[in-house]
C-alpha cells in the first residue's frame, strides 16, 4: 500500500481536532479515496490532550491500528509541543503543521531537531478574522490539505461547502465564515526554513 497517507492530529479536548480529522476523512472519501478517521482519548475532559488519526489511500485500507509512523502531523495547540512528543515516529519525508505564532528557532528546538518539513499557521488569527471566535480546527484542516496534497484546493472547498451545509443546517449563518477560514488558511500556511 505505497500510496497510503497517514496523519496524526494532536489537540486538546474541545478544540475540534477529532471533528477536523473526520471532516478530512469525509472530504477524501467524497473524492473517491478509501479512508479511516478515528480519535484516541486519554482523560475525557475539556482541555485534555487528544489524538486523532486519518488514513487515506487510493486502494482499500486493511490496517486497523493506531498510527505509529505518520506521514504528517497536525498540532492544533502549540502548548502540547513541550508536553507531548509530537514528532514521535514522524517520517522525515513527511511534514508537521503547527498552529502557532512562535518563532522558527523555537519550533526547530522544541521539535527535537526533526529534519522533515515544518509548517506553521496562525489559526487563531484566521479563525477570529473569519468567524469572530476561536475555532482552530477549520484552519488546521485546510492547512493539512494544502501541505499533503491529498486533494486539490478546489476539490476540497467544493466538498466542504456541502459538508458545512449539512453540518450547520440549523446554523447557516456560520457557513460563510467557515468557508472564509478555509480559504484564508489555504493561502497562509507558511513553511519554516
Amino acid at each position: 500500500m505505497n500510496n497510503l497517507i497517514e496523519i496524526r492530529w494532536h489537540g486538546r479536548g474541545g478544540q475540534g481536532a477529532k471533528t477536523a480529522s473526520l471532516l478530512l476523512a469525509d472530504a477524501a472519501f467524497n473524492t473517491g479515496k478509501y479512508i479511516q478517521g478515528f480519535p484516541e482519548y486519554g482523560p475525557e475532559r475539556m482541555g485534555a490532550p487528544i489524538t486523532a488519526y486519518n488514513r487515506i489511500s487510493n486502494e482499500p485500507i486493511t490496517i486497523h491500528s493506531n498510527i505509529y509512523e505518520p506521514d504528517y502531523v497536525v498540532v492544533v495547540d502549540d502548548t502540547l509541543l513541550e508536553s507531548v512528543d509530537v514528532t514521535a515516529g514522524l517520517k522525515e519525508t513527511g511534514a508537521i503543521v503547527i498552529n502557532t505564532t512562535k518563532d522558527n528557532e523555537y519550533l526547530k528546538k522544541v521539535l527535537n531537531k526533526y529534519n522533515g518539513d515544518i509548517y506553521k499557521i496562525d489559526a487563531r488569527k484566521i479563525s477570529i478574522d473569519a468567524l469572530g471566535k476561536y475555532f482552530p480546527n477549520t484552519p488546521m484542516l485546510a492547512s493539512i490539505v494544502k501541505i499533503s496534497g491529498i486533494m486539490t484546493d478546489e476539490e476540497f472547498l467544493n466538498d466542504m461547502i456541502g459538508s458545512f451545509k449539512h453540518k450547520f443546517a440549523k446554523k447557516p449563518e456560520v457557513i460563510d465564515g467557515n468557508m472564509k477560514a478555509l480559504e484564508m488558511a489555504l493561502n497562509h500556511v507558511e513553511k519554516v526554513n
